[in-house]
């Protein structure tokens, strides 16, 4: 039963994925083919991209009502995203900032953090019965995720932030939408798939959801930014290897959380609490080596101590289930 449920949590990553991909590939080329400028695709379509797994599996974790999958998912993502990934991709070649946004993006990273401590320690701030992501919560997440895009929309069309070129696929109009509707179809069953298969294997292994979603969960649904931001260190694109991950984290932080505290409110426990901790302080780490010095540079050595930041924190797992 153990090896069935993971198997589909396997084939759950893969359906996610390649859906996320199909959608945001053929989406490019039908807004293309509408004059949508590469500025607006690559801000908008391209930029949801490599948030559309985590989306898709807490749309339907918030749906069952499985709050410790909701919020796992998206803290699991976010000090993976940084500690690992980032660690990774700045020992294969170390990582500069040029681009005023990312200027801009990392210290919001760091900001996202602490407002999410914030909303999350009712008990502690308002002096509340019990602490959770509500409703009005999740709304002022997204009204914050609207200010993000707001201003990487002006910063892109006074030309401080030019962005990338976009490489649109060569499909038809009919083929375009015929892909999305595919694309939007595999990130719904991957995403029912990888929800009902964690929440199996959680009560099989007799760990909680939370672990699951903070390890198995949250490294598949960072799939696309391993590949993305590995494969533009390799090619020494700096600034896309490390804008990837914080535009990321900010579409998870503001985006994807506040949506799925709008359709459920998200419960907040003590365990919750070590993991919002640790994505403050690997946000703060990330912002530190950054800006502590004029070259504004992730170097190898920085690099590695986020994976053993993230090895001590993971170790935690063993004596808080």
């Amino acid at each position: 039963m153990i090896l069935l449920s993971f198997a589909l949590l396997v084939i759950g990553f893969v359906i996610l994925v390649y859906g996320a991909d199909l959608l945001v590939d053929s989406a490019s080329t039908l807004a293309h083919k509408l004059n949508v400028s590469d500025l607006v695709i690559g801000l908008t379509i391209v930029a949801f991209g490599t948030s559309a797994p985590e989306l898709a599996v807490n749309i339907f974790a918030a749906i069952d009502k499985n709050t410790d999958l909701i919020l796992g998912n998206i803290l699991g993502s976010n000090i993976l995203n940084i500690a690992v990934i980032l660690g990774i991709t700045s020992i294969i070649y170390p990582l500069s900032v040029k681009k005023n946004t990312t200027w801009v993006e990392i210290p919001s990273t760091f900001l996202a953090s602490i407002v999410l401590f914030i909303m999350a320690n009712d008990i502690m701030i308002d002096l509340a019965e019990r602490s959770e992501l509500g409703r009005s919560d999740g709304m002022i997440l997204l009204l914050f995720f609207i200010l993000f895009m707001g201003y990487n929309i002006f910063l892109a069309m006074t030309g401080r932030n030019p962005g990338d070129e976009i490489d649109v696929k060569n499909y038809s109009t009919q083929a375009s939408v015929f892909y999305i509707l595919i694309g939007l179809v595999m990130l719904t069953a991957g995403g029912h798939l990888i929800v009902d298969s964690a929440i199996s294997i959680a009560e099989t292994l007799g760990i909680s959801q939370r672990i699951i979603a903070l390890t198995i969960v949250s490294f598949g649904t960072s799939l696309p930014e391993l590949a993305t931001s590995v494969a533009a260190a390799r090619k020494k694109n700096v600034d896309m290897a490390i804008g990837n991950i914080v535009g990321s984290n900010l579409f998870n932080s503001f985006l994807v959380l506040g949506i799925s505290s709008v359709i459920f409110p998200v419960n907040i426990n003590m365990f919750n609490n070590i993991d919002i901790y640790m994505n403050i302080f690997i946000s703060f780490m990330l912002f530190v080596f950054i800006f502590n010095g004029r070259d504004r540079k992730l170097v190898r050595w920085e690099g590695i101590l986020l994976i053993v930041f993230y090895l001590v924190y993971a170790s935690t797992f063993f004596f808080w289930k």
